[in-house]
């Protein structure tokens, strides 16, 4: 595909996909994400015919205007569609694959000074939610999202969630939808719980010296506890 076959691409699959979107003229007023491609797209184009500061300059120019930093030798697929945008970062040596939805103030980096493959690969239809950072030369694999504002340091294999700070990989049969967030559970939250659920069954069997039930209760509090640790690696 020719460089320009790749940006009227990037311009449908907005149109086609965002329900915000009211008309063509928006496009070119209020959607940064798809400027920021834009402007990635011809500096790659250059960057890939061996040039350096051409493409550099392009790209401080494209990240002055939409405050998204995309490095030119970053490889990004087709339908890329940084959403909102302000504040993303994508480092040198990303690799993005098709169909991928990166929300604003995310950020794939480096955690080395060392030349060669230091940043993340988005393998295709992953989705990065809000302020989420993507860190290392790690890989997303298919289908998976992280959750807003999640740090990612270890891979996530495909068709799973990545939430926390550390992330943890959550592996549970979540609706495929792109924009199911609100499906993601709280780690914390549901720890949280089961604790507060486990010394309510002591005072109860402390106060009544009903072991019987205590045991009981336990048991199967021990069998929802076990069944999360083990949905997670």
């Amino acid at each position: 595909m020719t460089l320009y076959g790749y940006i009227k691409e990037d311009f449908l699959n907005v149109k086609r996909n965002d329900p915000a979107l009211h008309s063509t003229f928006e496009l070119f007023f209020n959607y940064p994400g798809l400027w920021g491609i834009f402007f990635y797209r011809h500096s790659h184009w250059l960057f890939s015919k061996g040039l350096r500061f051409l493409p550099r300059l392009i790209s401080g120019l494209g990240q002055f205007l939409t405050t998204i930093d995309i490095h030119p030798a970053a490889q990004i697929g087709r339908r890329v569609f940084i959403d909102h945008g302000v504040g993303v970062v994508i480092g040198e040596t990303t690799i993005i694959g098709d169909d991928v939805l990166i929300y604003q103030q995310v950020t794939l980096g480096g955690v080395s000074l060392n030349k060669g493959k230091r940043h993340p690969t988005l393998e295709d239809n992953v989705v990065i939610g809000a302020g989420a950072k993507i860190l290392g030369n790690i890989t997303i694999g298919k289908n998976s999202k992280v959750g807003a504002n999640s740090v990612v340091v270890k891979d996530v294999p495909p068709d799973s969630t990545a939430i926390g700070i550390p992330a943890r990989v959550i592996q549970r049969g979540f609706d495929k939808a792109p924009l199911s967030h609100n499906k993601i559970p709280d780690i914390n939250k549901e720890i949280f719980e089961y604790l507060i659920k486990r010394i309510a069954v002591l005072e109860h069997a402390v106060k009544t010296g009903d072991t019987l039930s205590m045991e009981k209760d336990d048991h199967e509090l021990s069998e929802v506890y076990d069944a999360f640790i083990k949905s997670m690696d």
